[in-house]
């Protein structure tokens, strides 16, 4: 330093503290936002702690609606929003379609490509019974890995044209992330789209058709964690749900709850 001229010194100097300001700065946003939180993937996730009482989520129900998107309702209330994922058909949707019948129960079922093209009479019986039907995509792809608004409008427009020319009825525009696997942009994507996003505030494992839950272990899950406001995924893959679905649901009313559509939850949650 004693070589160089002391003009030079100051200027080196402060040079030194602009760059230590604006690296505490950046730090100070990534802290505050997150690293590249808005391109990064994210998988839906809960925590239960307390029995009969909401999960934690990745996010608030507040911070959700930002983007028109839910995974619980009022928490006051105890009432259950029965949802579905739908893939494919596998012999166990129709005894469900009993179940819910038997309970004038109306559920939201969210299907994908593969089941509207093979199934297209059974589609047509959740229509006709009053249920409703949401987007989860033409070919369950992970979505957070889709950056294009095209291609990510191509997903969720295959599948609505698909379930007009069965139907021939608009789709409704409820959209379910595959695999809960979801960022920022794509909510807002689907936002700008129209669509309402849906994720959970209750599921379990069922979705392993060579490991199904025993009946005790679907139970222990989903009497232990039900609680108000809750929006249950099922998946109608699932032998077990078939083979337990009217019990569950008696027992659930015998608890107190009552069931909603996901229609009611949007128009309370936008009083």
């Amino acid at each position: 330093m004693n070589n160089i001229p002391y003009k030079k010194c100051i200027i080196i100097a402060m040079l030194f503290i602009c760059a230590y300001f604006l690296g505490g700065g950046v730090a100070m946003l990534v802290q505050a936002y997150g690293k590249d939180s808005v391109k990064e993937e994210a998988n839906w996730g809960l925590g239960f702690s307390t029995e009969g009482q909401p999960p934690k989520a990745n996010a608030t129900a507040d911070e959700m609606k930002k983007y028109d998107a839910y995974y619980i309702g009022d928490t006051s209330k105890k009432v259950i929003y029965l949802t579905f994922d739908a893939g494919y058909e596998n012999g166990n949707m129709p005894p469900i379609l009993d179940a819910l019948k038997k309970h004038n129960v109306h559920a939201t079922f969210f299907v994908v490509g593969n089941f509207i093209k093979t199934s297209p009479d059974l589609l047509k019986r959740i229509v006709a019974e009053g249920h409703q039907v949401g987007n989860h995509t033409y070919n369950h792809p992970n979505m957070s890995s889709i950056s294009s608004k095209e291609a990510f409008q191509k997903e969720l427009g295959d599948l609505e044209k698909s379930y007009e020319e069965v139907t021939g009825q608009k789709l409704t525009k409820y959209y379910r992330a595959p695999q809960g696997k979801y960022s920022i942009p794509n909510l807002e994507m689907a936002k700008e789209l129209g669509y309402k996003t849906f994720f959970w505030s209750l599921a379990y494992v069922d979705w392993y058709q060579d490991k199904q839950p025993t009946k005790e272990q679907a139970f222990k899950k989903l009497l232990g964690r039900i609680h108000p406001g809750a929006i249950v995924l099922l998946h109608s893959t699932s032998k077990t749900n078939a083979e337990i679905l009217d019990e569950l649901l008696t027992k659930w009313e015998e608890m107190g709850y009552t069931f909603g559509t996901l229609d009611e939850l949007v128009n309370e949650s936008s009083k």
